[in-house]
């Protein structure tokens, strides 16, 4: 099974392939933005395995989160 993890877009880098820092509940990585060209800072984005795949909107981002932190998932 995959999982892809909500996360908002706090920065972008536009160096070889756009990419950002994104915000998993406190835990900041850098993700590759290329399959989601129009994502700016701000926006929710669901990851999988280091590449963000789709935009999400807030409240879909923000029931998901509490999902998982219902299961134990997230901090």
């Amino acid at each position: 099974m995959c999982l892809g993890i909500p996360g908002r877009i706090l920065s972008l880098d536009g160096a070889e392939l756009p990419s950002g820092r994104v915000d998993f509940g406190g835990v900041v990585k850098v993700i590759c933005l290329a399959f989601v060209p129009e994502a700016v800072v701000g926006d929710w984005v669901v990851v999988h395995a280091g590449f963000a795949i789709t935009r999400l909107d807030p409240a879909a981002a923000e029931a998901t989160l509490a999902y998982l932190s219902a299961l134990g998932e997230t901090p």
